[in-house]
Parts: C-alpha cells; structure tokens; sequence
C-alpha cells in the first residue's frame, strides 16, 4: 500500500512499544511530521494553559479549528462543509470522498462494478446512512424504527496468544456472531439480530427544587440467525458519533496527549485518564489509539477500513475478505459473492477510493462559536472549568506542523477532549473491554459542535448508546472519576446550572 510504503523508513528508525513495558514513545508513523522546535514546544505550553478569566472570550476561541474553522449554517449542513483552509484543488478531492460517503452499496454480482459488494452482513448500505448529515445517530424510538444507527459490538473473553493476554485486557470476537451484530443482510442470508431497548426512568432531584429524568437502557438480542448467544457474550451498544474536525483530532501529537495521562492518579486529583494502545493494522507496530467510544482506531484511515468492513460488509486493501464480519460459524455467509476485484486493489473499495473517504473524513469542517461573548455564556464557560470538568474535557491543543497537509497543520484547536479513556463509573458501563479500556472506561468525546446537534440530526440524543435526551441528563450520567464533578453540578445554584449549559450550547 501507497501508505505503508512512503512511511516504511520512519517505522524502521523509530523505537516503538507499549506504555508500561519500557518505554512510552508512540510515534505518529500515520503523519508526515515536521518535527516542533524548543520555542515552539514552550510557545505552544503557554498557549493551551486553562484560562482563569471569565470576564470575556479568550483570543482566538471563536475559531475552534482555528484556520479550518468554517462558518456556521442554521441548518442540516452544517456538519457537511470543507475546511476553512482548504485549496481549491483538493476541494475536489473533498467532493469525490463525499460522494462515496454517501454512495449506496449493492450487492453481487452487479452491473454496477463500482458499487457491488455490499454485505453479505450489514448495518447500513452507506456511510451516510448511520452518519446522517456527517452528525450524530440515535438509538431506535420502537421495535418498527429502522432509520437508526445503532450497532452492537460483541466479544467473548480469553485471547488467542499468550501475548495478548499479556498486553490487553484479553478478549476474542464471538466465534459466530464475530465482533458486532449486523442486522441486514443479502438475499440468501440471514441477518443475525435486532436490538430492542426498553427503558426505566430514574428521577433525580437537584437543587433550587428542580430535578431531572434520566431513561436507564436495557438492551436484548432478539430475532437471532444464527442459534443462541454464548453465555458469555459481552455487549456494547453504538450510536455512531458526529464527524467534524476528525483531521485535526489525528494531528494532535501523540507526545501531548500521553504527557495528560495519569494512570496512577500520581497528582491526587481523582482523575486518572490513560492512554489506549492498539496494534496498528496498517503499519503493525503499537499506536495511540484516539478513534471510536473507546479509542479502538489509531486514525481516521483505519477508523475509515474497519467501518466499511464491518458496517456495510466492504472489504479494502486493509480488510481484504469479501465476506466482511462473517464468521466460519456462518457458511452461507463466507460463500455468498462478493465484490473483489483487480480494478479495486483485489477489494471492493480499492485505495485511492479509501484515500477519498479518508481525507473526506478528515476535512469535515468545524463550526465557529456563537455568542462567544454572551455573558451567560461566559458564566457557564467559568462553572465549567471551576466545576472540573475540564479534567477530562481539555480545552486547547495544538496540532503538529505537517508536510503537504496545511489543513491540518499546526492549529490551536478547542476540541475539548484529552483523547483518554476515563472511568465513568458504573452506570454508563458496558462491561466490555476493548483493547485496553475496562468495562467502564470511554475516550472523552470531544465537544466541539455539541451545541448544533438538533440543527443537523433533528434530535438532543448524547452519549454512547443516545440514553441521554438532553446535555443535561449527558452530564447527571457521569459517574467514576467524573462523580464528583457531577455531583457538583446538581448542587449549583440553577442559574449556574443553566449558564452551563448554555455555554456547552455555544461549542
């Protein structure tokens, strides 16, 4: 692959291993990287220091992907723009990796070359369909609710090597229903579940008298292809998530995400935020993982690869089987046609076609912030950060300096994200590990756009799985290293509590 090869000699000169095992450098091999100077690097310290004054917004904090940042559009596009600084030639690279973003799949054998290959197991027939508008899906509103774009992941425990379960919180893809639940399939094959969702509702008072509703889930596995679950089938239930600033996110250096994290709570603040490693799929060395609700993906290319193969069943030059996510166990399944051909790189989506969706991905401007200077706004910035929240939630940081990549080059961005896995307690556990996060453990989303959700999706629906109706019930399900903060914030004053949502309105 063009990829792997033009990095080659950088992986071969670079010292790679995991945290913990004798050294923490992770080197970003997936980025042509001009490496920071010693100005730079002191520069850039001072610039992403917390402010502690709220009296007006800081410099450049309307412009949250700095020079990426686009203008804001009331209405559903407004996830779906190029780049601020994007050329007018690649602009058209941006157009083409749109419309495979939303190309319809079809399955084989097809006139269509270009398009066949869906499945034979399924989610969605385009990325489109799950990411709707490049926003936020949403779990099912009744058993007859198909416009949805929730997956299951699953997993079983125990490791293949010794290895493994040395260096991973060991578990293995179902050995029949593989690692999520597909639930469309082609003619001839049967799909393998439904997910249905029940409710109960928890009230919760806060102060000033007033309380809030939060919608607790519970999640079955009905309508079953392929005979019962194992018993110990771990499950982990996904509403895909919001696509803008996905570039800037992959070019903020890896140096500066781990020099945040704090395992052992070595500073005694109860926040104890750690990197997740994952095996590279594309350059096979340990990477720092920074994509998906767990950080399973170490970059927008192979975030890109995994989810053509396992929620539309296409298969690419990094996931080269035509039968996708289908198991042994399931015989029709693995000899169904597929889409495999030459002209594609031997897959269904060859590499210039991956490349397309990639930096499609990747280019999805951000929004500038409204009312910046409101002062409820401001107030709501201040009780947010005095409340703790940005612990977690780490205001700024600045990309690296990229060779032919100025979009994404050395910007201050204010994603609002540490891009590490927090334990949040019980009550949002999926109690499914992956990779390294524990069953209670999630990557800090980034907050950016949060407040244009219902422009763009049509709904107020949070958090992993879409439980949370409001950004207020998203915060009162905080629980582990976030209690306290949570608790902080039932306890404010109501005009506080408001001012603070208010302020997350405004990212």
């Amino acid at each position: 692959m063009r990829r792997i090869t033009s990095i080659l000699p950088i992986v071969l000169g670079t010292f790679l291993s995991f945290p913990g095992s004798g050294s923490a450098d992770l080197a970003d091999v997936h980025l042509p990287v001009i490496p920071r100077t010693e100005a730079e690097a002191a520069r850039i310290a001072s610039v992403v220091t917390p402010t502690t004054r709220f009296d007006k917004a800081e410099q450049f904090e309307g412009n949250p992907a700095g020079a990426a940042t686009v203008r804001v559009i009331k209405n559903r596009n407004a996830f779906s723009q190029p780049s601020g600084n994007i050329s007018f030639e690649k602009e058209l690279d941006f157009k083409v990796g749109n419309g495979l973003f939303k190309k319809l799949w079809v399955s084989s054998p097809s006139s269509t070359l270009a398009s066949d290959g869906l499945g034979p197991l399924f989610n969605a027939r385009a990325c489109q369909r799950c990411h709707l508008k490049d926003g936020r899906g949403h779990p099912p509103e009744g058993p007859e609710d198909n416009a949805t774009s929730m997956l299951m992941r699953v997993s079983i425990p125990g490791g293949p090597t010794p290895q493994e379960i040395a260096d991973y919180i060991a578990t293995r893809d179902d050995p029949v229903y593989g690692g999520q639940i597909q639930d469309f399939s082609v003619a001839g094959v049967a799909a393998e579940a439904r997910i249905e969702i029940t409710y109960i509702e928890q009230v919760i008072p806060l102060s000033g008298g007033e309380t809030a509703s939060l919608r607790a889930p519970h999640y079955d596995l009905t309508n079953l292809g392929y005979g019962p679950l194992n018993p110990d089938i771990m499950i982990s239930p996904r509403v895909a998530p919001q696509m803008i600033g996905l570039g800037l996110l992959d070019a903020i250096p890896a140096a500066d995400i781990l020099a945040r994290a704090d395992p052992d709570d070595a500073n005694g603040d109860g926040i104890s935020g750690r990197a997740q490693i994952v095996m590279s799929a594309e350059y096979g060395v340990p990477m720092l993982g920074r994509f998906g609700l767990k950080a399973g993906k170490p970059s927008v290319w192979e975030q890109s690869a995994a989810a053509f193969s396992g929620d539309i069943g296409i298969s690419s030059p990094l996931h080269p089987a035509g039968y996708g996510d289908c198991t042994a166990a399931q015989e029709k399944c693995r000899t169904a046609p597929n889409g495999n051909t030459a002209a594609h790189d031997d897959a269904e989506i060859g590499e210039v076609g991956l490349e397309l969706v990639s930096f499609y991905s990747s280019n999805l401007g951000v929004p500038a912030r409204r009312d910046i200077n409101d002062p409820q706004v401001l107030r709501g910035k201040q009780v947010f950060y005095e409340a703790g929240c940005i612990s977690c939630h780490t205001p700024k940081h600045v990309t690296h300096r990229l060779e032919d990549q100025p979009e994404q080059s050395f910007q201050l961005i204010w994603p609002y994200t540490d891009l590490l896995l927090h334990d949040m307690g019980p009550g949002l556990a999926d109690n499914r590990p992956e990779a390294r996060a524990t069953g209670q453990e999630w990557r800090t989303p980034p907050l950016w756009g949060i407040g244009l959700t219902e422009t763009v999706s049509g709904h107020t629906y949070f958090l992993h799985d879409g439980r949370a109706r409001n950004l207020l019930e998203a915060v009162l399900w905080h629980g582990g290293e976030a209690e306290p903060h949570k608790q902080s914030v039932i306890d404010m004053p109501p005009p506080d509590r408001a001012a603070l949502i208010r302020f997350l309105e405004s990212l």
